[in-house]
């Protein structure tokens, strides 16, 4: 049973303990006992977003590790995916992120990628979690710290180079909302360089600001941005980057289903061959529809980039992701990049040489989310909606579907509703949530 790691790493702002300054200098401990223990003296790359808290942990886990004996390279604020890419292309033994992602700046996490830049083994990381029971002992060998100068230079290269060749990005402005987090300095860079006109918003973090009324998360200023300065785009990343959402000229909103869908009709006009994707439990009714109609295969999964991964590795296919804009290009990068999806995506709109709006060209079932917030000691909240629950299924039948589920990162019982008529979808959502929420 696990104690600390959840499907995304390990969260401050849920489970039985906080993440302390004290908690991090003994993970940082018992990753490097065992890393070493294969042999080779080990080296990790620590990354993190721009929450003020990242400055604490950053020390703490660069001690554990040193006092480990392992090499440690400093990144400072740098996007989720751009430490799997270092912590492969460097050849380290694993790369560690500081970040809660999309929560507000008074949580925080640590997340682990394995030296392929891929998730840490299961097996790995409960060895971990056993070394931290244990405790610290005397040190042996202390490791060396550096700091990676050009840390985020490399990583917009690979970004660069993930952008099919022969396109630029001349003609078109687009506003980049970079959530006050990890992206600040990257994207800009990545999205100018490859000849877009670029208007930057959410760039300026102090530490607090991560994800406050911004990024993609809170679409509203980005909206209101993409009209008023009459551009061609709008994209918002996440505090971490690893998630992205698309704001066209008319300020519609794509969220992830359909950026799939978009970059999976951009492979397929290149004659790519793509028997499924993998979605969630959250993918819309009417995407599925519509890849039934195409020959194509939907696979569902639990919500979580990991869960999506594994099943993507086990099909041996290439794109798959959430709702939430969390987007996997297996043909591009090990693991979700909000950046590097921004650009499948604008590769396409090149390629197809049509507007977002046209390129999609199925309807979404009408879907109701509602977070209800748990309370006190409702760990049984399963239990007393078991009933509706029950009820609300027979009802919609082949007319919708429903996921009511607990969150992986908040204390919230997410409730979802999806069905043809949009009232249907909106009463059921509001009883569910009524008896979860009692």
């Amino acid at each position: 049973m696990r104690k600390y790691f959840g499907t995304d790493g390990i969260r401050g702002c849920v489970g039985d303990f906080p993440i302390t300054p004290d908690f991090a200098l003994r993970l940082g401990y018992a990753a490097g006992v065992v890393l070493g223990k294969s042999g080779s003296r080990p080296s990790v790359i620590i990354g993190k977003d721009t929450r003020l808290s990242g400055y604490l942990f950053e020390s703490s886990l660069e001690a554990g590790l040193s006092y480990a004996g392992v090499d440690v390279y400093m990144a400072g604020p740098i996007p989720t995916p751009a430490i799997a890419y270092l912590a492969n292309t460097l050849n380290l033994s694993a790369g560690i992120v500081i970040s809660a992602s999309h929560n507000p700046y008074m949580d925080n996490g640590i997340k682990f990628f394995s030296g392929k830049g891929t998730k840490l083994p299961d097996d790995i990381e409960l060895e971990i979690e056993a070394v931290l029971e244990q405790g610290m002992v005397k040190a042996k060998n202390l490791g060396k710290v550096v700091r990676l100068e050009d840390a985020q230079g490399r990583y917009i290269e690979f970004c660069k180079s993930t952008f099919n060749r022969g396109l630029n990005l001349s003609g078109l402005t687009i506003v980049l909302d970079c959530a006050n987090g990890a992206t600040y300095r990257v994207a800009p860079s990545v999205f100018k360089e490859l000849g877009a006109t670029v208007i930057a918003i959410a760039c300026e973090p102090d530490g607090l600001n991560i994800n406050q009324d911004c990024g993609s998360t809170h679409p509203d200023n980005l909206i209101r941005a993409v009209l008023e300065h009459k551009a061609d785009l709008g994209i918002a990343f996440d505090g971490d980057g690893d998630r992205v959402l698309f704001i066209d000229k008319n300020g519609t909103q794509y969220n992830g289903d359909k950026l799939i869908y978009i970059i999976l009709r951009s492979l397929l006009a290149q004659n790519k061959e793509v028997p499924g994707i993998v979605g969630t439990v959250m993918t819309n009714l009417g995407m599925e529809h519509k890849l039934s109609q195409m020959n194509i295969l939907l696979v569902r999964t639990k919500v979580g980039d990991r869960y999506i991964l594994e099943e993507l590795n086990r099909r041996g296919w290439v794109l798959g992701g959430e709702a939430s804009g969390h987007i996997l290009c297996l043909d591009r990068h090990t693991t979700g990049d909000g950046i590097i999806s921004a650009l499948q995506v604008l590769a396409a709109v090149k390629i197809l040489n049509l507007n977002l709006d046209k390129i999609i060209d199925y309807t979404d079932y009408e879907q109701v989310m509602i977070n209800v917030k748990l309370q006190g000691d409702s760990s049984n909240w399963h239990i007393k909606a078991e009933n509706i629950i029950s009820e609300a299924t027979e009802a919609l039948k082949d007319n919708g579907r429903l996921v009511v589920r607990a969150s992986g990162t908040e204390p919230l019982v997410r409730v979802m509703v999806e069905a043809r008529d949009k009232d249907m979808a909106n009463n059921w959502a509001h009883k569910i949530a009524a008896v979860v929420k009692s």
